[in-house]
């Protein structure tokens, strides 16, 4: 009986034990404590911090946690007459979601400009073209476009069905002509090949009473608007469009800030451009970057952003250390992608016997040669390495992977400390090659939805058995490797991806389509658990930032950044997930979106 009783006391000894830990430390002192400037209460607040991974509340005074409290109780402790209250009624809290791999002014882009990627018949045509009409000035070109991108499958199809269409969908300029008049429309096919003018950008180029090599004309000899690429009529279209002026840019921008918070997302690692990051600079100047953003310059600017006095870490106009607009990573590429048969292989596409994939601009200077050179990006890497920035780069199929991995390992065999360098979408993998992340220390950056939307034609165009290795999450993880999450926000030429985090989890963790299918998932082996995604969504996404000391949990002393869902996506069935939605998005302390 005595040595029950003290197993008993020992198990409440471990609870009050356990329950002084999750009151972390500094902020749980006897003596009262200071009112917060924000309380959240009455939640279920996944921390992933591994010493008090779950809380109920949590404070936050400025820009910085303050308190994860165990209990509701504590909380009022906090509470203040100018604090304000977030009652939670349930809702989950996971550290501010972090997307690692967006292209952020190609997404305001197909917000305020043309989204063809799902269209391919009149109706669909007309109804963006009338939104575009009604949204932008007189006299605003209405570019961008990709149609037919989901001809031949339709969004969410795994690749068993296909529309049907024997011949591929042709529009005319009279299918927008009248919805148009004041708005020239200059629109591209997925593959832009073939692109589409109305009779006001026709009449704009002075197209419309001449004829240049590369129209197409009717039967009766009138030009239906569609030019062909490259030609000369090409050309002269190109000319004559009028650049975006910077109000339209700025509202582009705007567009993007606007749906990133509202899907709960705190933080992009943007692919940089000179001019999307000078207006980064002034929307930050005007208050109005609700997003942290870590830029991601081109490889090959490393010596003149050294030359410029910039590196890691620093704000592009200031050079001060800054924790919402800093360089990054430099970005790197070596293939193409999947979608046009450019990723690279060690054999020929199923579909394509005589193509390999292509290397890109950062790899052989001469086309003819049918091996890479390593060189170049070699050089470019150890310039960026002397100016302070790590390499992150593009390798997509089995050859690309590979022959990056080689070239990391070069590195560190002469002492380059690999920490933060990363091979971005890590595609297709050979089986041999998923421990070679942990064994150098790379990260691997992928993109989870791209399961769902790259599996209608994978098997058609790399196999069965290539596939085993293909968005192999699972398998890297049982390699040790970090994964990092990004959505490619939104999307390449032939594919749109989405950025909400519900559609990154729900790929990683399902492996569907948004229709469900296949319904055992696609190469099920691969499923990784909720909170698996969510630690690559979140700390993981930090330190691949240098940047997991200050941020990516939810701990005392770290930066405010909070996401709040409207349900527990550690506890809802699969089915459920593509259901969730964001309440809360609050970054520096700051709510920045409340439903």
């Amino acid at each position: 009986m005595r040595k029950k009783n003290s197993v008993v006391s020992g198990l409440i000894l471990l609870f009050f034990i356990f329950l002084f830990i999750c009151s972390c430390g500094p902020n749980e002192e006897i003596e009262q404590v200071e009112p917060a400037d924000l309380v959240l209460r009455n939640g279920v607040i996944y921390t992933l911090d591994s010493e008090c991974p779950y809380a109920s509340a949590l404070a936050v005074t400025g820009k910085k946690i303050t308190a994860v409290l165990p209990d509701n109780e504590k909380a009022v402790e906090y509470i203040g007459d100018n604090t304000q209250v977030i009652d939670l009624e349930g809702k989950f809290v996971t550290p501010g979601i972090i997307d690692g791999h967006v292209h952020f002014n190609r997404a305001g882009a197909l917000i305020n400009d043309a989204n063809l990627m799902t269209v391919s018949d009149e109706a669909g045509l007309r109804k963006e073209i009338s939104r575009l009409a009604g949204l932008l000035d007189d006299g605003e070109w209405i570019t961008e476009g990709l149609w037919g991108a989901y001809e031949k499958w339709a969004l969410g199809d795994a690749g068993t069905e296909t529309s049907g269409r024997k011949k591929a969908w042709r529009p005319h300029r009279e299918m927008i002509d009248d919805i148009s008049p004041n708005n020239p429309c200059f629109l591209c096919r997925y593959d832009q090949r073939e692109w589409l003018a109305n009779t006001a950008a026709l009449e704009a180029a002075g197209m419309d009473k001449s004829i240049f090599n590369g129209m197409i004309f009717d039967k009766k000899g009138k030009p239906i608007g569609i030019i062909m690429n490259p030609s000369p009529a090409f050309d002269k279209m190109k000319q004559a469009i009028k650049p975006k002026s910077s109000k339209r840019l700025l509202d582009e921008n705007r567009a993007a800030l606007k749906a990133l918070r509202e899907a709960g997302i705190v933080e992009v690692h943007d692919i940089a451009t000179p001019d999307q990051t000078q207006r980064f600079i002034e929307l930050q100047r005007n208050g109005e970057l609700t997003c942290r953003v870590w830029l991601r310059p081109d490889l090959s600017r490393g010596a003149e952003l050294k030359e410029k006095g910039l590196t890691m870490g620093l704000h592009p106009e200031t050079k001060q250390k800054d924790t919402w607009l800093r360089y990054g990573a430099l970005k790197g590429y070596i293939d193409g992608i999947m979608g046009t048969h450019g990723a690279l292989f060690f054999e020929p596409y199923d579909d394509q016997p005589d193509n390999y994939g292509h290397w890109r601009r950062h790899t052989s200077d001469d086309e003819k040669q049918k091996v890479g050179n390593m060189e170049k990006m070699y050089n470019l890497i150890k310039i960026g390495l002397d100016a302070g920035f790590v390499p992150n780069v593009h390798a997509i199929g089995t050859r690309g992977v590979a022959e990056m991995l080689d070239l990391y390992e070069r590195l560190k065999n002469e002492g380059v400390d690999l920490t933060g360098f990363r091979v971005i979408h890590a595609q297709v993998i050979r089986p041999g090659d998923f421990a070679r992340f942990k064994a150098l220390n790379v990260i691997a950056e992928v993109n989870p939805y791209h399961i769902s939307d790259d599996m209608r034609w994978m098997e058609e165009r790399i196999g069965s058995e290539r596939c085993e290795g293909a968005y192999a999450f699972k398998s890297l993880l049982n390699n040790g490797a970090v994964l990092s999450f990004g959505s490619d926000w939104p999307g390449t030429s032939v594919a749109l991806y989405h950025m909400h985090p519900k559609y990154l989890i729900y790929a990683a963790v399902a492996r569907k389509t948004l229709k469900g299918l296949p319904e055992e998932g696609w190469f099920p082996e691969q499923r990784i658990s909720v909170a698996e995604a969510i630690k690559a969504y979140t700390i993981n996404n930090a330190y691949a930032a240098f940047e997991d000391d200050i941020r990516g949990t939810l701990e005392a002393g770290k930066l405010a950044d909070i996401t709040v869902f409207d349900r527990n996506l550690l506890e809802i069935p699969e089915g459920e997930i593509l259901k969730v939605g964001v309440t809360h998005t609050i970054v520096d302390g700051k709510i920045v979106f409340e439903k």
